[in-house]
């Protein structure tokens, strides 16, 4: 606590070079982080309601989000291919 104290009141922060805007917190890279961050916590709760509420073993749950996964990448490989977008591969 003494040292925050006195790196605010001796003005040391002066001498810290400022974060650069693509650390910021509102840049493409950090929103993108916050993004990932809510769905690994929707996938969470998700995993938490279907083996807690619905009784649904681990595995269970595991091969619902596997299956949810090959199906989303399923689906945005037809989306692409139907728009002929080449996304790097």
């Amino acid at each position: 606590k003494a040292a925050f104290i006195n790196f605010i009141s001796d003005e040391e922060w002066k001498s810290i070079e400022p974060v650069s805007s693509w650390f910021g917190p509102s840049s493409l890279l950090m929103s993108s982080m916050s993004a990932l961050f809510k769905l690994s916590m929707w996938i969470r709760h998700g995993h938490g309601y279907l083996t807690e509420n619905l009784g649904i073993p681990v595995w269970g749950s595991y091969a619902v989000f596997g299956l949810a996964t090959l199906f989303l990448g399923m689906v945005l490989g037809l989306v692409s291919e139907a728009l002929g977008t080449d996304w790097g591969c």
